[in-house]
């Protein structure tokens, strides 16, 4: 029986509440997104969502990022870095769409560009859900 370190915060994990799951998820970004966020390296796309929490959807394709290892690699660190972030609304749902030489970035250059990428979506979903309200 394999237990638990207790070093990990099993509430904390990047569970499948907090992915989208499902090609009907993938397209309602894709159709709706309401709030882009652009890099060379990579593309946010985001809706506001109906949950208590953001959830994030990956495409990484093989033309932009060849090696598995490195498609992997992206995928752990972009989790990671949305597993640790504050979840207050709006909520949204996120798909990040890699782009050509993203596998070139070192781990902490691509948490780097996530972050500031992530600021730049929180302003444009404030602004376009105060312009909602009013």
């Amino acid at each position: 029986m394999i237990s638990a370190s207790p070093t990990v915060e099993i509430g904390n994990r990047f569970c499948g509440s907090r992915r989208l799951l499902n090609a009907a998820d993938y397209s309602r970004v894709f159709e709706g997104a309401q709030v882009k966020a652009s890099h060379p390296q990579l593309l946010l796309l985001a809706k506001p969502n109906q949950s208590d929490t953001h959830r994030l959807g990956l495409v990484i394709a093989k033309k932009n990022v060849k090696l598995a290892v490195e498609r992997n690699r992206i995928k752990r660190v972009t989790r990671e870095f949305f597993r640790q972030l504050d979840h207050e609304a709006p909520y949204l749902d996120v798909v990040m769409l890699a782009r050509r030489d993203i596998g070139r970035l070192e781990n902490k250059e691509l948490s780097s560009i996530l972050q500031q990428q992530w600021q730049k979506m929180l302003r444009k979903a404030s602004t376009h859900q105060d312009r909602r309200e009013q």
